[in-house]
């Protein structure tokens, strides 16, 4: 099974994890930090540990970490853990996450997520975002006995396969195949364009083929349509119209419907089986899925990026910003906002409460877009 070549035993991610609530159903590490990566990343030593907590209940997850780790949390904290999972599930790609938090002597970021909005991740690629860090090799350091969730994180394994074949040729090499897989959550990602290595998927798979083969060889070799050529590293797909409608109907969901919306007429209203059936016969098939996938990716990641600036805006995002403005300043702010949000915390309706809270704490985004602006300055000047 593919999701064997996940598991480790890592005593250094273990440790990590004790300082958490143990009511996990799944928690892995990913990212440079875990994975030698080429380019500017290249540094494991020092890299930043990134982490995803699935969890079952996130209020209940969230009230413990509160008590055990409340210093890892923006002002959003003064909420509670309902308005916290509230902000988690409705906003940008349904995870919440906590950056540069220092653990056991290293700089670490975590994401959690629910169970099930993971699941339906896995399974339909809603924002394909946990989903899309699933389909690079991971090191799992903890995972529950739930089948429903082993399930999808297999099949999220092999429906990046199949996405990847529509967009490649009828022969290619195990590298092809990687590099398309490793790229289609990056597809139509804002950061490609205004700060991420433009190298970035390369940097990932060159110098990680053989965790990628170890995740992916079971699915090729046990898939019908393809010939795989392992000691040539070679592999040959069904490219005829009826292959790539096999293929199309196993899609996700949520890329078939981006796939229909692209390719369907205003007025027509097809149903999306004879959508795919056209797109089977047509010569710029993996064109249309690619820009399928950059129409699930762009907005979900414009959304968790922009969500991210208000739940890093306290803590440790403060402290980022104490150089670029007088320290009684940043304290009077924040106090400011922390009034605010107690205030607000009487009000019944959530999105407003959120909504609210955003409105009146936009110095911390402005002067965190401000801080990050002016980087991008020096590096281009």
């Amino acid at each position: 099974m593919a999701l064997q070549a996940l598991h480790s035993s890592g005593v250094a991610f273990r440790k990590i994890l004790s300082h958490f609530p143990e009511e996990l159903s799944l928690a892995f590490a990913y990212g440079s930090g875990v994975y030698r990566q080429a380019g500017p990343n290249s540094d494991q030593k020092n890299a930043m540990l990134d982490f995803v907590f699935t969890v079952d209940d996130p209020i209940a997850w969230h009230s413990e970490n509160l008590k055990k780790n409340w210093s890892h949390y923006s002002f959003l904290k003064v909420l509670g853990p309902k308005m916290i999972t509230s902000v988690q599930d409705n906003y940008g790609a349904g995870v919440y996450y906590n950056p540069l938090i220092m653990c056991d002597g290293r700089l670490i970021k975590y994401g959690v997520i629910s169970t099930s909005i993971l699941i339906e991740d896995l399974l339909n690629w809603n924002n394909l975002y946990i989903a899309g860090r699933l389909q690079k090799p991971v090191k799992i350091i903890a995972m529950n006995e739930n089948v429903i969730l082993r399930s999808a994180l297999d099949k999220n394994l092999k429906s990046a396969v199949t996405a990847a074949f529509l967009m490649l040729p009828e022969s290619f090499s195990e590298e092809d195949l990687f590099i398309e897989i490793a790229g289609l959550s990056y597809s139509g990602d804002f950061r490609m364009v205004i700060g991420e290595d433009k190298t970035k998927v390369l940097n990932i798979v060159l110098p990680n083929m053989a965790h990628f083969r170890e995740l992916y060889s079971s699915i090729l070799q046990e898939n019908p349509q393809v010939v795989y050529k392992t000691q040539q590293g070679r592999l040959e797909i069904d490219k005829s119209p009826e292959g790539q409608f096999t293929q199309l109907m196993t899609l996700p969901k949520t890329l078939q419907q981006r796939i229909n919306h692209i390719m369907d007429p205003p007025g027509r209203n097809r149903d999306v089986e004879e959508t795919l059936l056209q797109l089977a016969h047509d010569p710029d098939c993996g064109d249309v899925v690619r820009l399928g996938l950059s129409a699930i990716v762009r907005p979900s990641s414009i959304r968790q990026s922009t969500k991210g600036i208000f739940t890093a805006a306290g803590g440790s995002g403060l402290q980022s910003l104490q150089p670029r403005m007088p320290h009684c300043t940043v304290e009077v702010e924040q106090q400011r906002v922390c009034n605010l949000a107690l205030r607000l915390q009487k009000l019944e309706n959530g999105e407003h409460l959120f909504k609210f809270c955003l409105k009146n704490s936009v110095i911390y985004s402005s002067l965190k877009l401000h801080k990050m602006w002016k980087g991008w300055l020096r590096k281009t000047s």
